[in-house]
């Protein structure tokens, strides 16, 4: 029906994407320590949306999880390492998902001078709202405003 050939157009590679993680400030610091990302509180669908070379940056609007103390910084940048997502049993009834990144020495950066030029944020008066998906996909612009304020050290 097609002929002897098929020849279909195979992309093994893709180009690099940029993700946003939210994550208490308490736990990202863990999470640097022990080399890993975990989102949306252990849920592995957000981690297999990264490939092997993207590179995550982890906002944390909280200090510490379920305490009011705000943050609203920037706290890790890290680059994915692998393609592997694994269970990791913390307690008996927690077991959340995680992903191997490699983190860059970098200093937690307050948003609040970016809104006005970070292009996923629509709204700059209700600025917060796309980190209630606790994951999400930003453009490489936006990825290098964060980076480059992260990086200076």
């Amino acid at each position: 029906m097609f002929g002897n050939k098929l020849t279909l157009p195979i992309r093994i590679d893709r180009e690099i994407k940029y993700w946003v993680s939210v994550a208490s400030k308490d736990h990202v610091k863990t999470g640097i320590i022990e080399g890993i990302a975990q989102s949306c509180h252990g849920k592995a669908d957000p981690l297999k949306r990264m490939k092997k070379g993207d590179f995550v940056v982890f906002y944390s609007g909280k200090q510490t999880l379920g305490k009011p103390e705000k943050c609203q910084e920037f706290t890790a940048l890290g680059k994915v390492l692998d393609d592997e997502i694994y269970p990791f049993q913390v307690s008996e009834d927690f077991c959340p998902s995680r992903r191997n990144v490699e983190f860059s020495q970098s200093k937690d950066t307050s948003i609040i001078p970016l809104i006005d030029d970070l292009y996923f944020i629509q709204n700059k008066k209700s600025w917060g709202y796309p980190f209630r998906f606790g994951f999400f996909e930003i453009n490489k612009h936006d990825f290098d405003l964060i980076s480059s304020q992260m990086l200076r050290i």
